[in-house]
């Protein structure tokens, strides 16, 4: 016995509301697909025991109209020998076989009602198992990310990484004691002649800089 026990349960099942009660909802998801995809083969068994049965309906039918129309035949050669006797039993037999393929007719729309029927409880299989699929992928990939995030926050929140950025600040400290200890030894050092001729041109460059400024404010001054 299976999650569900009948076609008819799985047609008219809320998926949500096992879903919600179950403790493993990808489990209870996978056993839904499951129990779905063997009602459906069962199902398409039976529908097409169903119309093969229908065939052979169709086809005895047939022969019980062909019959009646050879006995109606045999009733109109009695009645053309004048043998009103054989005409009436041949009509009687004819009726028999007529009301016999009527009766099958009656079973046929029985027949055809209930594969109609069984056709678009099929289609709704189909639809409810095809959410269900989709279902089972989104859930997959929500367990997948999740598993994901929980192992990145298992790393983050680990001494490993708290180790890590430690020594790294500690590099840190030390690459700045080097380069603090270099600036310092450039600052003991007396400049050279080239040093000193450099900050002779840059300070005469900024003097003629600011001569000029000063002759452009005056202009201006001047022409107000």
């Amino acid at each position: 016995m299976g999650i569900f026990s009948r076609f008819a349960d799985i047609v008219n099942s809320n998926i949500n509301a096992l879903l919600e009660r179950a403790e493993d909802p990808e489990k209870m998801l996978r056993l839904i697909i499951q129990e779905m995809e063997d009602t459906l083969v069962e199902v398409r068994s039976s529908a097409a025991r169903t119309l093969a049965d229908k065939k052979e309906l169709e086809r005895r039918i047939e022969r019980l109209r062909q019959e009646a129309e050879e006995w109606q035949s045999k009733a109109e050669l009695a009645l053309g020998k004048e043998r009103e006797d054989l005409a009436r039993a041949a009509l009687g037999e004819r009726k028999k076989l007529s009301d016999a393929a009527d009766s099958m007719k009656d079973e046929m729309l029985v027949v055809d009602e209930n594969l109609n029927k069984l056709k678009e409880e099929l289609e709704q299989l189909q639809n409810k198992l095809k959410d269900a699929k989709a279902r089972q992928q989104a859930m997959v990939m929500r367990s997948n990310t999740a598993t994901s995030r929980l192992q990145v926050k298992q790393q983050l929140d680990s001494s490993k990484v708290s180790d890590t950025l430690t020594r790294f600040d500690s590099y840190e400290r030390r690459i700045d004691d080097l380069e603090a200890q270099v600036e310092a030894h450039d600052l003991g050092q007396p400049k050279n002649l080239a040093d000193e001729f450099a900050a002779l041109e840059a300070e005469e460059k900024i003097t003629s800089e600011l001569e000029q400024l000063k002759a452009k404010m005056k202009a201006k001054s001047e022409q107000s």
